[in-house]
């Protein structure tokens, strides 16, 4: 596999200047597109909206809080990007003609990727409809669920993916998988972004027995208990592979939790990924908790401490966290690729043990 590495994510140095109270502020979402609010009818559980399409209850919210996560998450991923061509993917596709985003979630993605491609037809799907009055042209978004058989018959030159984790079990993923396989054109892309949910530190400045540290281990369980793998990120090449890509590259990324590192690029990246961690924690762990939490299902106001007690936490400047992201892609081969592979096969002599 073909690992991609850029020095400063390596080792991010850190910023011994910084100071949070003249870095952050609260109306930082006004330096952003704003999001509406008109939303449709979903289920309300524990003070936060989910989606009613998929007969499987879904563990992320679909509310106004939810989407200003999804914002500020597009923001964090366009600036660790910034410094290349395309900030938006890393698949080499030229001119494209049908471009599928799965999860599309707030519809930033879909919309941006339109407006780069104005002759290309751009569809953003998810289980509920996200809060846009406008989008291009060529931009369409629908409600549906991926996860059943797609009724879409133009073969696509794109199939992406962000930030998916919990999406769904090992059978459904496997599915989605091979319908992206069965719905690209030879030589067409899949390209998938994930992030993990563990808070990680390379130079012990977020102590050993902080409550943030015990974020991702929490999740993570209550994902397993779920039937809901929350390590997509570590899953996603072997999954490629086994659905019959070829070229699989990656990229890795560390994103800064807060604007302690020194490179302009990173600082940046850290102060929106603690607004996209600030708004999104409780609605992240919310349904995970208080269906699956240990060792008994957790209420809540027990969620809504804890939370309280982590954002407390994420505004300690002195903490040099960060969460690792990675960036896989990958090529659907040409008939003729996949015929000499089975030629090859064919010719290889079976060994028999005397």
């Amino acid at each position: 596999m073909d690992k991609i590495h850029t020095e400063p994510e390596d080792n991010i140095a850190v910023d011994p200047t910084t100071h949070l109270t003249t870095v952050y502020g609260d109306d930082w979402q006004s330096e952003t597109t704003s999001i509406g609010s008109s939303l449709y009818r979903g289920l309300e559980e524990n003070g936060r909206r989910y989606q009613t399409l998929s007969r499987k209850e879904y563990l992320v919210p679909s509310d106004q809080k939810q989407f200003e996560t999804y914002e500020a998450g597009h923001l964090v991923a366009l600036v660790m990007d910034s410094d290349h061509e395309n900030p938006l993917f890393r698949a080499p596709v030229q001119n494209p003609k049908h471009i599928l985003d799965l999860g599309t979630g707030s519809g930033n993605w879909a919309i941006d990727v339109a407006d780069m491609f104005p002759t290309a037809s751009v569809r953003g799907v998810d289980l509920f409809p996200p809060p846009v009055s406008w989008m291009p042209p060529n931009c369409i978004l629908e409600v549906d669920n991926i996860a059943e058989d797609w009724t879409w018959n133009e073969p696509q030159d794109l199939i992406h993916m962000r930030i998916m984790i919990g999406s769904f079990d090992d059978t459904e993923w496997k599915r989605v998988y091979e319908q992206c396989y069965n719905n690209l054109r030879p030589g067409g892309w899949i390209e998938q972004l994930e992030a993990s949910p563990y808070i990680e530190c390379d130079d012990d400045s977020l102590p050993a027995d902080n409550i943030l540290r015990t974020w991702g281990p929490a999740l993570s369980a209550c994902g397993k208990r779920a039937g809901r793998p929350l390590e997509t990120i570590d899953m996603m090449q072997d999954a490629f592979k086994e659905a019959g890509f070829v070229d699989i590259c990656e990229k890795e990324y560390k994103w800064p939790i807060g604007p302690w590192a020194r490179h302009q690029k990173y600082k940046e990246a850290g102060t929106v990924n603690y607004q996209h961690w600030m708004s999104g924690m409780e609605g992240w762990a919310m349904w995970l908790l208080c269906k699956y939490g240990a060792p008994a299902p957790w209420a809540q106001e027990e969620v809504i401490v804890y939370v309280a007690k982590l954002r407390a936490e994420l505004k300690n400047p002195r903490y040099h966290i960060y969460e690792r992201a990675r960036r896989v892609w990958a090529r659907k081969p040409f008939p003729e690729e996949i015929e000499a592979k089975e030629r090859a096969k064919r010719r290889v002599p079976i060994k028999v043990e005397e």
